[in-house]
């Protein structure tokens, strides 16, 4: 009987082992048509390849590499995204150009500042960022007024938003204006739109942890590679880490 691996990876896999994106962003890739394996345009998700197989993303030749991931302290002032047609600026303005292919996991607006992940990995993007997984986003939250702590039951409750029920995993009051909010969910502008549904308008926010990793010890606008172990903190919640769970287990 063949084993798994004589019957090759999924495309999708294969796909983000190259850096192309998630495993999701992936499939999206092949429905689209912008993927050959060997000649052939390959619109199936089930699309397995082999080693010997030669794999093309938008035309380009694709080959499996080393992930790389870093950590960046990202200043307020500065978009994720690679460009920005009013020319304001980007994050990948304080990387090398060599990075320039690397994705960023987890946005943080325009804004806010603090803890960024960048990698090549489309797996860790996938585990960082899909809700199965439960990883959690720690920030410190500075308000324009003070905080009436009957509002945390709403937090953690849900606020409705467009997307969805926006829940707070775990809120703290550190002082009359500032707290510190856990999310797992990953909703665009998350927290200030659900401050904002109570009232309260967020002057400055700041990601300092996610899973077990916290923003190291960088100056704003620097960045550090991770190593194999400080990358595997950021996919276990500090909790499961003691208990010694696996990732995104309940």
């Amino acid at each position: 009987m063949d084993s798994p691996a004589d019957k090759g990876v999924r495309l999708n896999r294969f796909l983000a082992s190259c850096g192309v994106g998630s495993r999701r962003a992936c499939d999206a890739f092949i429905v689209e048509g912008r993927v050959e394996v060997n000649g052939h345009i390959a619109t199936e998700l089930a699309t397995r390849v082999l080693p010997s197989d030669q794999v093309k993303f938008n035309g380009k030749p694709l080959r499996e590499r080393a992930p790389l991931t870093l950590v960046l302290n990202k200043p307020r002032q500065f978009l994720c995204t690679r460009s920005d047609p009013q020319g304001r600026d980007t994050i990948y303005r304080l990387l090398p150009k060599s990075f320039a292919t690397l994705h960023y996991v987890g946005r943080l607006d325009y804004d806010s500042s603090g803890l960024l992940v960048m990698t090549s990995s489309g797996d860790l993007t996938e585990r960082l960022t899909h809700p199965r997984y439960h990883v959690e986003k720690e920030y410190e939250v500075l308000l324009d007024r003070a905080y009436d702590p009957a509002s945390t039951a709403r937090l953690l409750e849900g606020i409705p938003l467009t997307e969805g029920l926006a829940r707070a995993e775990r809120v703290e009051i550190e002082a009359k204006r500032r707290l510190r909010i856990v999310l797992t969910q990953g909703y665009n502008r998350q927290i200030r739109r659900m401050l904002s549904k109570l009232g309260y308008k967020v002057v400055r926010l700041e990601r300092f942890r996610i899973g077990s990793l916290v923003l190291p010890d960088l100056s704003t606008g620097d960045y550090r590679i991770l190593s194999p172990k400080e990358i595997e903190s950021a996919c276990v919640n500090p909790e499961e880490k003691k208990r010694g769970r696996k990732p995104g287990k309940k």
